[in-house]
């Protein structure tokens, strides 16, 4: 009789594991451009943010936790160009 310790790649513990690393590599924050731009989130997906802490993604494709004052940043051009086209 085997019991889950005896092969511990089949499941529990490695399986939580994989799961856990491929959520925090889908989680990872973009450098670059985009941190020079506030950009557009829903609100609701905003107050998620403060709440719980997980990262929003912007109409443009950006993922980040939000954290600074967007009134001192440009808008995003690409999330500006992707919210006008949705009126």
């Amino acid at each position: 009789m085997s019991t889950p310790l005896d092969s511990p790649d089949t499941g529990g513990i490695a399986l939580l594991d994989r799961e856990l690393e491929e959520l925090l590599q889908e989680e990872t924050i973009e450098p670059g451009d985009h941190e020079r731009f506030s950009h557009y989130v829903q609100k609701d997906k905003i107050l998620e943010s403060a709440l719980t802490g997980k990262p929003v993604r912007a109409l443009c494709g950006k993922k980040w936790t939000p954290g600074r004052d967007p009134e001192k940043f440009p808008v995003c051009p690409q999330c500006k160009e992707v919210y006008e086209s949705l009126k």
